[in-house]
């Protein structure tokens, strides 16, 4: 299809979309769809539920709405969701809340906004998210407004649906002076939320106090047309384009809400509670919209510490927004931002360079932990899902519950993707990896006017300890790529192992492979397996036994247990495959003057590298080099 087909089909879609009818035909449709005529609140749920829920086992669930795109904090989206959207689409007391989301800078408030803002747009162009309106209202307001309080009881016995607010000043004009009170031949027309056509989503940005007109928030009277409608009470003499009046129905954002003059957030007492605003000369407007605000943790600690602001901070529902405090999701953000930017397309980045950066910029956001023998890597380990030899599973939980505010201080993202960014367009090199991205960021440590001497010399450190594991993770990958069908080799010594073990266990001989009489369990090939992580000779039956129970706690289950099945005895297998090798990589690597052989298991390890783990041919001769030497210290 082409460009200009994909055109005309697109502009017949928003034909579709188009409806008008009148009241009565309104009424109809309510009959048949009462969500329809449902709250702001219950809507936003509704389009929050529509987009999927994963149930991820022990009470936690996943929102695919949010998880696209925001990365690391399913723990923080579940508690809104829970909490705030679903209580509110309920009509329980916390949807006559400011919903106030609270965290460091960079942490994902304003794009969760945004998500939400984004969502309500298109939630509006399905069917299950339809939204009609009376035709020609300046706040888009829910037609059911036009019964009368003295019949809405049964109504809502009749149809189902309870009916909350007024009619705004302009349709009640209408309503008496062109329709004559006759309600049921009041048009009514199918709405689609716009923000950038202030229809159903308005947002809020503080100014100067001294400028910034009350009017930005409720409208205005239209000073031309007071001589023809003789009055400020006029509604045809009043302009209800204000950001209350435009995000009726749906949602209104309050960027920065605690930097906006007090005159302003005055204005929420009654909108939040009561559902209705001061607007003019006008009675109280009714409104019903979702209003959502976000601000930084130093600015909402001087809003509580102020006894002015009690009314309006008890009508406030506070929600944390966390730094993400998981690398795998953390490497995700980076990556979302180095595509966007076209920089990607331009320089190639080494795998590990964004997750080394990652290790960093999480190490940051933690707390020491208080019990013994979890140090910070072994925390972001644990963090990230993976397991720690040690560490049971609850434990992890336990951890989280040492500090309330844990992730709400560290470095942000943007300081960490400005840095990268300037390792990308720095020296004009084809390629960066994890090295060049420690460096950078070290430098941008050294230019940041802002941070004091201590914590200048932490983040140092924790530079450091990523950089430690960066090696780790390096010396690994190559070895890998040195062990021709690593994953065979890993399973043929898996075999090996767990023949001789069971055999150990069980007090039996084996047979020969070679002679095809039986002997005793190879104690010498066990032995070097289980002495690369540390297990003692006291230690040896237990561990062997720990094994077969998990063998046939798999076998249970009808899944087949490989060699990663089992965390220690992964790392063991793979440091005896890496121990075997040591001498020739660090030979192959490190050699001045390669001799034939060599030149050629280097082209083959080079070309594994970037056929199988996204290498460039640059990174990958880097790499190996930097491998070489750090086995030669």
């Amino acid at each position: 299809m082409t460009f200009l087909e994909k055109l005309m089909a697109y502009r017949d879609q928003e034909n579709d979309l188009h409806w008008e009818g009148t009241f009565l035909d309104y009424l109809r449709l309510v009959r048949e769809h009462p969500h329809i005529a449902g709250t702001a609140h219950e809507r936003v749920y509704r389009m929050i539920e529509s987009a999927g829920i994963i149930e991820l086992g022990d009470g936690r669930r996943e929102y695919q709405f949010f998880s696209r795109t925001l990365f690391g904090l399913e723990d923080a989206i579940q508690l809104l969701v829970e909490e705030y959207f679903r209580p509110a689409a309920q009509r329980l007391d916390v949807r006559k809340r400011l919903l106030l989301l609270m965290g460091p800078v960079s942490g994902g408030k304003s794009t969760l906004v945004t998500l939400l803002k984004n969502g309500l747009e298109s939630f509006t162009r399905t069917p299950e998210g339809a939204v009609y309106a009376i035709r020609g209202c300046p706040m888009q307001e829910e037609p059911l407004h036009l019964i009368p309080r003295e019949l809405r009881e049964e109504f809502g016995k009749e149809y189902g649906v309870h009916i909350e607010g007024d009619l705004c000043p302009v349709c009640r004009m209408r309503l008496e002076q062109e329709y004559g009170g006759r309600i049921e031949e009041m048009p009514i027309e199918r709405v689609l939320f716009s923000e950038s056509g202030r229809r159903g989503i308005g947002t809020f940005a503080p100014s100067d106090p001294k400028s910034q007109d009350i009017a930005d928030l409720t409208g205005s009277i239209d000073f031309s047309t007071i001589t023809q409608y003789g009055s400020e009470s006029d509604p045809r003499a009043y302009r209800f384009d204000g950001e209350l009046n435009k995000a009726n129905r749906g949602l209104m954002e309050f960027q920065e809400i605690l930097k906006c003059d007090e005159k302003f957030l005055w204005n929420l007492l009654s909108l939040t509670q009561e559902g209705n605003f001061k607007a003019g000369r006008f009675a109280l407007i009714s409104a019903d919209e979702l209003i959502i605000a976000h601000t930084n943790e130093t600015e909402y600690r001087t809003f509580i510490s102020n006894k002015k602001n009690e009314a309006l901070h008890s009508r406030m529902i506070v929600m944390r927004v966390p730094y993400n405090l998981k690398v795998t999701q953390e490497e995700r953000i980076y990556q979302k931002l180095v595509d966007a930017s076209g920089l990607n397309n331009q320089v190639h980045l080494a795998p590990g360079a964004l997750g080394t950066a990652s290790i960093f910029t999480v190490l940051s956001r933690l707390k020491e932990s208080k019990k013994p023998g979890i140090d910070p890597i072994k925390k972001m380990t644990l963090y990230d899902g993976a397991q720690v030899d040690g560490v049971k599973s609850g434990e992890v939980d336990e951890l989280r519950r040492e500090y309330s505010d844990e992730g709400m201080s560290g470095v942000d993202p943007r300081y960490v993707i400005n840095r990268i960014s300037s390792a990308l367009i720095k020296g004009n090199k084809p390629c960066i990896n994890a090295l060049d991205v420690l460096r950078s960021l070290k430098e941008g440590l050294d230019q940041h006017p802002s941070i004091s001497r201590e914590e200048r010399e932490r983040l140092l450190n924790l530079i450091t300890m990523a950089r430690k594991e960066y090696d780790h993770r390096a010396k690994t990958e190559v070895q890998r790529a040195f062990v021709y069908s690593f994953e065979e080799s890993a399973h043929t010594m898996l075999n090996n192992y767990l023949d001789n073990v069971e055999a150990y266990c069980s007090g039996h001989k084996m047979p020969d492979p070679i002679t095809s009489e039986e002997r005793d369990p190879d104690e010498k090939l066990m032995r070097s397996i289980e002495e690369q992580i540390g297990i003692t000779e006291n230690q040896k039956r237990a561990f062997r036994e720990e094994i077969l129970i998990k063998i046939s706690s798999f076998a249970r289950r009808g899944r087949k247990f490989e060699y990663t099945s089992h965390e220690p005895l992964k790392d063991a297998i793979e440091k005896k495959l890496f121990a075997d090798l040591k001498d020739v990589i660090k030979i192959t690597t490190s050699s001045m003057n390669p001799d034939e052989t060599q030149v050629k298991r280097m082209n083959e390890v080079s070309r594994r590298l970037i056929e199988h783990h996204g290498y460039c041919a640059a990174c990958a001769n880097d790499l190996m080099k930097y491998v070489g030497s750090l086995l030669n210290r």
